[in-house]
């Protein structure tokens, strides 16, 4: 059985002009305000920058393929090059035509009338720099990448869409989270290296760190996976899961290392024992982070409307099928439930597990794990939420983003089973609903998918693009903990050909 403590969670409050967003220092207990009192109004900004699509997604769902999949064996496969950069796949059309993908994904070939490709994004970090993808820090490098609390990081998008829907606004509490991570804390599961950055507060403070799920199941496939001289052989959840597999919510760390939201509940009294310590202390500290933690526990606890949201037995087996029987599929169906329950930011990893340099991170046995587990798995996932999604009536106000940290080099290795290495110059990005177009191909890349040749795309605009449909001008200002000013997603611009 996997079980897996997630990240603590507190909401902070305070009115400011919804334009220009500051935070004061963050120091209280590690998790806050030093003074919890410092959010103050702040003078005007200028008028937000909107446009077509701005706030037409009331959600967003947000699948990352951590590792990053080749763009010649996804959405930009290149029949006529040469056979070292082609590999052993080939392409098949789809339903929007000229766009072609591969004939491993044969049930999205048939849903890409619904989404927007984007064959052009680029930038110049070939490394595993998921902060670099998912937050709006300029700049990535090793160091930054395996250093989470680095004071320099920025906050992930879900994190700065929860301060920025609270700050204006926004229930404090609400009864399902506005930024939760599934399946369990980012890159926990894997032997080797020290934690990654990415879905973290980064500068708001770990008070705005996603609230991360457990899983709680069984895989029932085997896997191996190779890292340079090291082997791997175990059951793997990415493969395949028991129909009883599920997900709930994980631990609420301020309270102790130990305590999950299970246990919480049978450690009320325990917990108000500190309610008269609390009287004694300033007035402030009635928003400080343990107060905060324990408040969102304890609504969270009587939150009926969450606890469904995670009933994955209220679904048909048909429906749960249609996601496939796999950690990740399960993953986002649960996703469509919490925002179908009004859940505001959701992101479903497919994450290293058991290995580190794996997920989707082929080096090495590159077209035996595309064959066996990472093209069917997500051919199988992708189509079948967007189907469900457009089936129920969802698609049009759900954004749905498939991302990664960058895409793979076009010339193949001679590495076991084949391989790709990183390769940052050119990848593809697909989106859908929510504001985005329908049957769209945007920018184009070279014989060799190797760089853009049309409509260069950043990580940047990507991320601008999402703000901007979820009503978050782009502009928006934020302030580091040195009362800084900066910008939520500094040297970007919103999409427009991705908009409908």
């Amino acid at each position: 059985m996997i079980r897996v403590l997630g990240s603590p969670k507190r909401l902070c409050d305070g009115l400011t002009r919804r334009d220009l967003l500051h935070v004061g220092s963050l120091g209280l207990l590690g998790l806050g305000l030093t003074n919890p009192l410092a959010l103050r109004s702040a003078p005007a900004a200028s008028p937000p920058s909107r446009g077509g699509g701005f706030g037409q997604a009331k959600s967003c769902i947000f699948l990352f393929l951590y590792g990053s999949p080749s763009q010649l064996e996804t959405f930009d496969p290149k029949p006529e090059a040469p056979e070292q950069i082609r590999g052993e796949l080939k392409s098949i059309s789809s339903r929007v035509p000229g766009l072609d993908v591969c004939e491993l994904l044969p049930k999205l070939s048939q849903v890409m009338d619904k989404v927007t490709v984007i064959r052009s994004v680029s930038h110049p970090y070939p490394i595993h720099g998921v902060a670099y993808a998912t937050t709006g820090i300029p700049r990535i490098d090793v160091a930054l990448e395996l250093n989470p609390r680095d004071p320099g990081q920025y906050p992930f998008i879900g994190s700065a869409v929860d301060y920025i829907d609270g700050m204006r606004g926004g229930v404090d509490r609400p009864e399902i989270p506005r930024n939760l991570v599934l399946p369990w804390a980012f890159s926990s599961q894997r032997v080797g290296e020290v934690a990654r950055a990415g879905p973290y507060g980064g500068f708001l403070g770990q008070a705005y760190d996603p609230i991360c799920t457990e899983f709680v199941g069984d895989a029932t496939k085997k896997a191996t996976k190779t890292l340079a001289d090291k082997k791997w052989e175990d059951l793997e959840p990415y493969r395949g899961v028991t129909p009883n597999s599920r997900f709930q919510l994980g631990s609420v760390s301020s309270l102790g290392p130990n305590l999950t939201f299970d246990r919480l509940d049978r450690r009320r009294n325990l917990l108000e024992q500190f309610e008269s310590a609390r009287r004694e202390m300033d007035s402030g500290a009635e928003r400080s982070g343990i107060d905060r933690h324990r408040a969102m526990a304890y609504s969270l606890l009587g939150s009926e409307k969450l606890r469904r949201a995670f009933d994955l037995e209220a679904e048909t087996p048909q429906t749960r099928e249609l996601y496939g029987m796999t950690l990740f599929g399960q993953a986002a169906l649960t996703a469509r439930r919490l925002v179908e329950a009004g859940g505001r930011f959701v992101t479903a990893f497919w994450d290293e597990y058991g290995l580190a340099g794996t997920g989707w991170d082929t080096h090495w046995d590159h077209f035996p794990r595309m064959k066996d587990e990472l093209l069917p798995g997500l051919d199988q996932t992708l189509s079948g939420l967007l189907l469900d999604l457009d089936a129920r009536g969802l698609l049009d106000e759900t954004l749905v983003v498939c991302l990664s940290e960058h895409g793979r080099t076009p010339q193949l290795s001679l590495g076991q089973g084949g391989g790709r290495d990183h390769w940052s110059r050119c990848y593809s990005v697909l989106m859908a609903g929510g504001g985005v177009a329908r049957g769209r191909v945007v920018g184009r890349s070279d014989k060799i998918a190797s760089d853009p040749v049309e409509r260069r795309v950043s990580p940047k605009d990507i991320l601008a693009t999402i703000y901007h449909l979820l009503g978050i001008d782009i502009n928006t200002m934020l302030t580091d903990r040195q009362g800084r000013p900066l910008a939520l997603i500094p040297d970007a611009e919103v999409i427009t050909e991705v908009i409908a």
